[in-house]
């Protein structure tokens, strides 16, 4: 483990140009931060940390399994749905890691983690995803290049409400309301949008070899799933179970993903270029909290740090943050945080407003 400090909350100094004032468009905001960052270690992995997790999670993923095996036969075990969730929200947050190469410096070692966690394990492309989400995190928040806010079932900005009749007239009325309802689907979603990417001739391009990978492992995600369910219940109680795991997991990863941009600023395409730290710190917010937020949140609490720093390990975040908050704070540039509950209202608001045309129409 490296000799982490943590940083006080003093002024990092920041070149000036002109009057007094930050070059905005260059990387003169960030460099300094970066700087500070790296003298510190935060950047060197923890692998050791990860190690410990990964093999935890997949041990009491096992006991979960060993379990359905033992008692799958009473709907108590119907029950054991719920630490399913919670474990395979644990495997989405370590494939996560491993996509933004948080664990291992080598490439290959990345990629074989997140093949096991993304694909096997949560039945979720992982090339899919890295595509989606590095595209996120180039452009956060911006309506023409970000694919998290692209108008879909909901809509995120009321420049997308144009058009927006019948069904999903309604939907996007009602989109605040809907919106945790709605992230029960997140799980199923996941894998759904993975298997069309992996099989559609528009998806992230590969080599046939990555593809027939992935595509096995999907494959033998479902086979392995199913298996186990109709093996140890009966159908109907398989059901039951699958909805009840799926639709947890996806409240879990939806209430861990809400909070970070929702209500956010959105960049002004005709506007003036932001930097990379005014770009992925007006679009963020943080989420106070102790060490339970941090588990539970998967260390998503510290967006703007992740942003900032993607490649930074999880238990790293929480570290950088006080540095972060200075050199904000000396740049004059908002530093969003909030308690939990308090970000999913402000979500939530934001998600509302946005209907609002529509409601009165």
């Amino acid at each position: 483990m490296p000799q982490v400090t943590p940083i006080l909350e003093a002024p990092i100094p920041v070149p000036r140009t002109g009057a007094g004032r930050p070059r905005r468009g260059s990387g003169s905001e960030f460099t300094p931060l970066l700087r500070t960052i790296k003298e510190q270690g935060l950047l060197e992995r923890r692998t050791g940390w990860y190690a410990r997790g990964v093999t935890l999670n997949l041990l009491a993923l096992a006991a979960v399994a060993g379990g359905l095996v033992l008692f799958g036969h009473s709907w108590w075990s119907v029950l054991l749905a719920v630490p399913l969730a919670v474990l395979s929200a644990r495997a989405a947050f370590t494939g996560h890691d491993a996509g933004h190469s948080q664990i291992s410096a080598d490439k290959g070692t990345n990629r074989l983690i997140q093949l096991l966690h993304a694909n096997l394990l949560l039945g979720m492309s992982q090339e899919w995803w890295n595509d989606k989400h590095n595209r996120h995190h180039a452009n956060p928040n911006h309506l023409d290049k970000d694919p998290d806010v692209a108008p879909d079932v909901l809509v995120f900005d009321h420049r997308q409400t144009a058009g927006r009749t019948g069904f999903q007239g309604w939907l996007t009325r009602h989109q605040a309301w809907l919106f945790f309802p709605l992230t029960t689907l997140e799980g199923l979603a996941l894998k759904v949008y993975g298997f069309q990417a992996l099989f559609s001739k528009d998806g992230p391009r590969q080599t046939p070899r990555e593809r027939a990978i992935e595509g096995g492992l999907l494959l033998a995600h479902v086979a392995g799933y199913l298996s186990l369910l109709l093996i140890t219940m009966p159908v109907a109680q398989a059901v039951v179970f699958a909805l009840i795991h799926q639709m947890l997991l996806g409240l879990h990863l939806g209430m861990s993903f809400a909070p970070n941009h929702k209500g956010m600023a959105v960049p002004d395409p005709d506007g003036e270029p932001w930097g990379h730290l005014r770009r992925q710190v007006l679009t963020s917010r943080n989420i106070r909290g102790g060490a339970l937020t941090d588990w539970f949140l998967g260390g998503l609490n510290y967006q703007i740090e992740h942003h900032l720093f993607p490649s930074m390990p999880r238990p790293h975040l929480r570290f950088a943050q006080p540095a972060v908050r200075a050199h904000c704070r000396a740049l004059g540039i908002p530093y969003t945080e909030t308690g939990l509950v308090d970000s999913y209202r402000q979500a939530l608001g934001h998600l509302h407003e946005v209907g609002e045309p529509l409601r009165t129409a």
